[in-house]
């Protein structure tokens, strides 16, 4: 089986890699490092099952040869990523979509795209099925990353009606785990980094929001499921143990063994207040659920960073 992972050097991208490798898969990475990372796969670069091309999917994909599958991970996903690229956030979910799409026709091979909770917006029915239709403000600042990502699953339906593609729509709830950078800007990132820099730990609003987070190894898993399974809607794939970002900072303050205080700041525009996915559909069809608690997920992912940051001189207090 040969795959193509579009954003195959980012932080999902990069596990996809490392896991259909070792599911013998051979598997080639497309990516143009706008927010991907070289250190991501660089273990990957002289296994024999892998290769890598620079590539802007923005722009005509080319790819010789027979391809089996095709995984469009590629987009900026943390809201400073695409508030600072947001013509190139709009273009790859919209363009990128559509070229990836037209690889995947021209090979007669499996689509499967990597869309995301930003879909339902700021919810108002919690936790949030895959009927939901969302609540999302299209021209707020987050909407260049929430629509680009409804686009994508539009066209990609198009594609699977009209030109009869064999695709997939994942929604990937808040995931995290090794890989993610420093300063990715999401909660996890910033908490841990704040943590180990021993600066105070910001919140956002009162931190009463909610969040469910998944773990990256249990997230691939269920990507993976579903790529093998028969089914063309949304299949949300997320944790769905909620909590409250006030005590997610107070779990990293602890797993990082750190003295510092939480400190508050106003709430951005269209932050949504509860995030949680109704995971019913992945458990019926995928057999699927997440296996990695938040605790063994956090020590995992803070000896990552504790390494990283060592690694990079910073000073840990």
């Amino acid at each position: 089986m040969r795959v193509v992972i579009t954003g195959g050097a980012g932080f999902l991208g990069s596990h996809l890699c490392d896991f259909l490798i070792g599911k013998g898969w051979d598997v080639l990475c497309l990516d143009n490092l706008i927010t991907g990372a070289e250190s991501n796969i660089a273990h990957l670069r002289q296994h024999p099952s892998f290769r890598v091309q620079p590539q802007d999917v923005s722009q005509h994909i080319e790819v010789a040869g027979a391809v089996d599958a095709v995984l469009h991970f590629a987009s900026p996903a943390s809201p400073p990523d695409y508030l600072k690229f947001p013509i190139q956030t709009l273009k790859v979910g919209a363009l990128g979509t559509h070229n990836a799409l037209g690889l995947a026709m021209a090979k007669k091979a499996r689509f499967l795209l990597a869309s995301t909770s930003e879909c339902y917006g700021d919810p108002e029915v919690n936790p949030q099925p895959e009927s939901y239709w969302g609540h999302v403000n299209p021209i707020g600042p987050r909407g260049v990353y929430d629509e680009a990502k409804r686009f994508a699953e539009a066209i990609t339906m198009a594609y699977h009606r009209y030109h009869g593609v064999d695709t997939r729509i994942v929604r990937i709830f808040n995931t995290y785990g090794p890989r993610m950078r420093l300063n990715d800007g999401r909660a996890l990132p910033n908490f841990l980094y704040q943590a180990l820099a021993g600066e105070p730990i910001t919140v956002y609003g009162d931190g009463k929001q909610t969040r469910s987070f998944c773990y990256v190894s249990d997230l691939i898993e269920g990507i993976y499921k579903l790529l093998e399974s028969g089914e063309h809607e949304p299949v949300n794939i997320g944790n769905p143990r909620e909590i409250t970002i006030l005590e997610f900072a107070e779990r990293v303050r602890a797993v990082a063994g750190a003295d510092v205080p939480i400190v508050f700041r106003p709430l951005p525009q269209d932050d949504p207040k509860q995030r949680c996915p109704d995971i019913t559909k992945a458990r019926r069809i995928l057999h699927w659920e997440p296996k990695v608690d938040l605790e063994e997920g956090l020590r995992r992912t803070y000896e990552f960073f504790r390494k990283q940051m060592a690694s990079a001189g910073a000073k840990l207090e």
